[in-house]
């Protein structure tokens, strides 16, 4: 089994916010301190990572190129699986 360890390119610091209504200045505020290169906002549970992003831009291309396993019952996908 091939491990991997993904290491960032850059830290990542996640903050939760109670009330959002000072979310423009705290993005204000983040954005003057040194080192810092952007600030994103998500909302609720639908973050998506700029990783994530990339992964999904990639099996999108992957399935419009044609690269992809279709398996139309469980059965065919067994018989793949059953391949490797």
């Amino acid at each position: 089994m091939d491990t991997r360890t993904y290491t960032p390119k850059s830290n990542q610091v996640i903050v939760t916010l109670e009330d959002g209504a000072a979310l423009a200045e705290i993005k204000k505020a983040l954005l003057l301190i040194r080192g810092v290169a952007s600030v994103r906002v998500a909302h609720g549970d639908n973050m998506v990572t700029p990783a994530l992003r990339t992964k999904i831009r990639k099996v999108r291309k992957e399935s419009s190129d044609g690269e992809t396993i279709v398996c139309s019952t469980p059965e065919e996908m067994q018989q793949y699986f059953d391949s490797l």
